[in-house]
């Protein structure tokens, strides 16, 4: 009787840790950086600033992150100069080594010849974004 007792305290304390271990049950509680590419095709004021934002906390965190303005969010070269909340993100975004794209179809069909927050860029260079960064998000 001892010896079944035993066995089938093994087998409850196995059985424990491994639902433990399973449901991620370790005391180390840090996560490794992974790639982040945010594609940004907004040009509502709460939207960019908020996807940006985004993007600084994610390189804050250790994680790499690139952007991608397509469509509307090629506006963000004019949203720098009317807003200060979404300059102020911007600024701290690429003073951290950001790097911001923009797609140059959209940005020559709006006349923005020349950027100054981001570079003329392709659908190919979105694809390449897409395909090299582990998480996508688009705002």
């Amino acid at each position: 009787m001892k010896k079944a007792f035993l066995i089938l305290t093994i087998l409850c304390c196995i059985f424990a840790s491994n639902i433990y271990a399973q449901c991620g049950g370790t005391s180390n509680n840090t996560t490794k950086p992974t790639s982040i590419g945010i594609v940004i095709y907004s040009n509502d004021i709460e939207t960019v600033w908020n996807a940006i934002r985004f993007a600084n906390f994610s390189k804050n965190q250790g994680d790499t992150v690139s952007i991608f303005l397509l469509g509307k969010g090629v506006e963000l070269d004019n949203l720098v100069k009317t807003e200060k909340d979404i300059k102020e993100q911007t600024d701290s975004f690429l003073e951290s080594g950001g790097t911001i794209l923009g797609c140059g179809t959209c940005l020559q069909s709006r006349k923005i010849n020349e950027p100054q927050i981001c570079k003329f860029s392709s659908m190919g260079d979105l694809y390449a974004l897409v395909r090299k960064n582990k998480i996508v998000m688009t705002f």
